[in-house]
């Protein structure tokens, strides 16, 4: 912290605090309050209940949390390579060239997703390439949306690199395959998970493409957090997206552990 005094650490402190927990901690506190409550009393919910968390973890529930993760990771792996590799590909390119790539790859999410949604259902509902129906167009359109996201932590842990050590790797006569599996990757690798747990975090909470798209059935779990608080079911909504939260974070955990242990290699 830049503060160096005790009072204006203090006052740091408490002005995090006054920001923080009004706008970020105190919400998802009262949705976890929510999925455990059957009414509301005054401006809080009440009369705990564990039946929300029963119905949210098998049948029809159950299946759109297994479409959100297969869909989530599928999206995050092809996003994590075409990036990648247009990052590097693009790393060789002159300054005009990279801005190019960078503004192609960052337009999908310069407009709102539904946009999005709306051009990959346009495009791929018609022969030769008909997707319409599939559960192949919702993952393309969060590949679409996430891709940019690992384009451009990839492009900006390569403009960071050392290049001595591709240097030092070509003039003991390495070749490219082998400077780029052996020595350029690996150290990109914290950079990768990085970008991974990000497209994946992106994805498991995508709805506005995936409202347009999904067919009955492959139905990820948002989209049913939102069929449920539409319908008024507003506790089951919020143990819902408590089991949709839980996922994600519990993924993320496990995506840090590995970016820990590769940034000590």
């Amino acid at each position: 912290m830049l503060v160096h005094s005790r009072t204006g650490r203090w006052t740091a402190w408490a002005l995090f605090a006054v920001l923080f927990v009004p706008l970020f901690a105190l919400p998802l506190l009262v949705v976890l309050a929510a999925s455990f409550a059957t009414h509301w009393s005054g401006a809080f919910p009440s009369g705990p209940t564990t039946a929300h968390y029963a119905a949210a973890v098998r049948g029809e529930s159950l299946q759109a949390l297994t479409t959100s993760l297969v869909t989530a990771v599928t999206a995050s792996l092809v996003a994590l390579t075409a990036g990648t590799w247009a990052a590097l590909a693009s790393a060789a390119l002159g300054k005009r060239g990279r801005r190019i790539v960078d503004a192609l790859f960052m337009l999908p999410v310069a407009v709102p997703s539904v946009v999005v949604g709306l051009a990959v259902l346009v495009a791929f509902s018609q022969p030769p390439v008909l997707l319409n129906g599939t559960r192949w167009i919702v993952i393309l359109a969060h590949t679409v949306l996430v891709t940019a996201f690992a384009h451009q932590s990839v492009s900006a842990a390569i403009r960071r690199l050392d290049p001595m050590y591709e240097q030092a790797a070509a003039g003991l006569g390495a070749r490219p395959s082998y400077v780029l599996l052996r020595v350029k990757l690996p150290l990109l690798l914290p950079s990768l998970n990085a970008a991974a747990g990000l497209c994946f975090a992106l994805s498991m909470g995508e709805l506005s493409a995936t409202m347009m798209l999904y067919p009955p059935d492959w139905t990820p779990l948002p989209v049913l957090v939102f069929t449920a608080t539409d319908r008024g079911s507003l506790f089951t909504g919020s143990a819902l997206a408590v089991v949709l939260m839980a996922a994600t974070l519990l993924a993320l955990l496990a995506v840090s552990r590995v970016r820990t242990k590769a940034s000590y290699r």
